[in-house]
């Protein structure tokens, strides 16, 4: 299948492959569209937890942003983790006159509990790049964390709020992801200024959920470069997510939080 689009995906390495660029790409390939890549920092991990982080430099992060820029324009970005206020900054700085949409997961914890953006680097994210995203995709502990909440939403109407908190800081559109609220279905909400919109799907019980933050971001990024309406192109990517995670378990990679199938349509 000829890709149709292409999406630059900016984020770290997972040397596990679940999440991060490698889950990105493989998101965006199986959606059809031609990913390319800046790569902000390297773990050392697998589906047991993070062991090491290294920072790329902010200048080679610019680079390489600026180098696919130049030759292979994506129709869509998505931002992951970038670990530092430095990164923070050069992204930022980087995508400065890119006029098309962008995606912004707020990677801040991974499946294991690991940090994986510092301290310090919150601030600068928030005053960088949640106002340039025009969709944030954030979790219940992430939206809480970038309003500086104790506690996560707790049902519908605290996850409405905050979400409507986050486009006051200058977000187009939030959505807020349930995977780690309870019950029976799992319900992410688009959140915009003309009003909420849920998707709802049944939760599936199993462990090998890693990367599912970083799927669910890139499979927006790719159906909106693929020119997809903003709600189409969340309806489309929650359905072909929940696929990966239904068919999960068939891969039985680790023996941790293994990842989710990212071809589930392509592999027997």
């Amino acid at each position: 299948m000829t890709p149709q689009a292409s999406a630059l995906t900016i984020a770290g390495s997972d040397s596990g492959g679940g999440a991060g660029i490698q889950a990105d790409l493989k998101t965006l390939s199986a959606l059809g569209v031609y990913g390319t890549s800046a790569i902000t920092v390297i773990t050392v991990q697998n589906t047991r937890g993070v062991f090491a982080v290294e920072a790329i430099s902010p200048a080679v992060v610019t680079a390489q942003i600026r180098a696919v820029l130049d030759d292979i324009p994506p129709q869509a970005i998505k931002i992951g983790m970038l670990f530092s206020p430095e990164i923070v900054a050069a992204v930022a700085d980087a995508i400065a006159d890119y006029s098309g949409p962008v995606v912004l997961d707020p990677v801040m914890v991974a499946k294991s509990g690991d940090a994986l953006l510092a301290v310090e680097a919150e601030a600068a994210l928030i005053e960088r790049l949640l106002p340039r995203a025009d969709v944030l995709t954030p979790n219940l502990p992430e939206a809480a964390r970038l309003l500086r909440r104790s506690d996560p939403a707790r049902d519908a109407a605290e996850a409405e709020a905050q979400g409507r908190s986050l486009l006051a800081l200058g977000a187009r559109a939030v959505v807020i992801k349930g995977g780690h609220a309870a019950g029976p279905s799992c319900i992410d909400r688009l959140i915009t200024a003309s009003g909420t919109v849920a998707f709802e799907q049944p939760r599936i019980s199993t462990r090998n959920t890693h990367g599912t933050g970083c799927s669910l971001s890139s499979a927006i990024a790719a159906e909106l470069a693929k020119g997809a309406p903003l709600e189409a192109a969340v309806r489309r990517a929650q359905v072909w997510l929940h696929g990966a995670i239904r068919a999960a378990d068939d891969l039985g990679i680790g023996s941790g939080h293994g990842p989710v199938h990212h071809f589930h349509g392509y592999w027997p």
